[in-house]
């Protein structure tokens, strides 16, 4: 399938002068700032139960039509853990928790090169840990009504928290949605996945753009294999969450999204995978009046919808027994 023209020599003109992340992070930053205005929602606010983190203060938002008890999204950010923030995010966080029901609580995690790996996967976990931990308290709910979701560098948090969680043993994480993760560790032409080469040079998210943002986020070269930086390549990918993992089909990061899928799946895990094979990387981020972008949130609420009747069904089955 091929993207509409129009788009195409869009794409390929804004890739074909590839900005120097490294040099410039610190601007991208601010242009993403002033380019993003703040989401006008009457339904967010800051969170009022304030957790820190070695020190650090982790500022939240949360996202919610109302003030009912609703099942919780912890949202990661994606912007190759360097350049992202809430703040570019408002409209997302918004829109899944109009479309979901959801109350969404956005986590501003410590960006890269400031605070370099494992930082911001801790930072995550500390935040999810007190959540499930405590979420009775934070929102008259169960831990079980609590999900993961990210999309690309927020996604990649995602999946590593999630097995931070089963490896640590202190929490147990019940569902994760992960939107075009980068659980990789190598964009070069050496990648053994053809849709860096095929999707690298001329879809706005470079091949070049993901070395230069893994080489600001990682603290040093033997971590380049650590399960928590790369989650693709965990020696053991048993015992994870329910997973629904959503690809693009003109993204860079589309075939390690999708290897992440069976490797779960080959692991007894129960996940879902969809490819929306017209899409490029970061296109969840766009208005809800694109089509592809409304189905990618309906795929969401409907997969949450069934998970929430799966818990349901188990719950009535451990609270009675038919016996006439």
């Amino acid at each position: 399938m091929e993207l509409n023209k129009v788009v195409q020599v869009a794409a390929k003109a804004c890739s074909k002068h590839d900005i120097n992340v490294k040099k410039n992070y610190k601007v991208i930053r601010k242009v993403l700032h002033v380019s993003n205005p703040a989401y006008r929602v009457k339904y967010y606010r800051k969170w009022e139960h304030t957790l820190y983190f070695q020190g650090q203060e982790i500022p939240v938002k949360i996202f919610a039509m109302d003030e009912a008890v609703r099942p919780v999204l912890i949202f990661f950010h994606g912007g190759g853990w360097v350049t992202g923030s809430v703040h570019n995010y408002d409209r997302v966080c918004a829109n899944l928790a109009k479309v979901t029901g959801h109350k969404v609580v956005a986590v501003d995690y410590h960006l890269a090169p400031e605070y370099k790996f494992p930082y911001a996967v801790q930072e995550c976990y500390h935040l999810t840990k007190e959540i499930l931990k405590n979420s009775e308290e934070l929102f008259q709910i169960i831990s079980d009504m609590v999900t993961l979701i990210g999309d690309s560098a927020g996604a990649n948090l995602t999946a590593a928290v999630s097995l931070m969680a089963r490896d640590l043993g202190e929490i147990t994480v019940k569902r994760q949605i992960l939107i075009y993760p980068a659980v990789n560790n190598d964009f070069t032409e050496n990648s053994e996945f053809e849709s860096i080469r095929e999707n690298g040079t001329k879809y706005i998210l470079t091949a070049k753009r993901m070395c230069d943002y893994m080489e600001l986020y990682l603290d040093k070269e033997e971590n380049r294999w650590n399960p928590y930086f790369a989650p693709l390549y965990a020696k053991d990918h048993s015992n994870q969450p329910d997973t629904l993992i959503i690809t693009a089909g003109y993204d860079p990061l589309r075939d390690e999204g999708e290897a992440y899928g069976k490797l779960l799946k080959n692991s007894g895990n129960d996940v879902k995978v969809y490819r929306f094979p017209k899409m490029l990387h970061g296109f969840f981020a766009l208005p809800l009046k694109y089509r592809a972008v409304s189905q990618c949130y309906e795929l969401i609420r409907t997969y949450l919808e069934k998970e929430e009747r799966k818990l349901h069904e188990k719950n009535k089955e451990n609270s009675m027994v038919e016996i006439g």
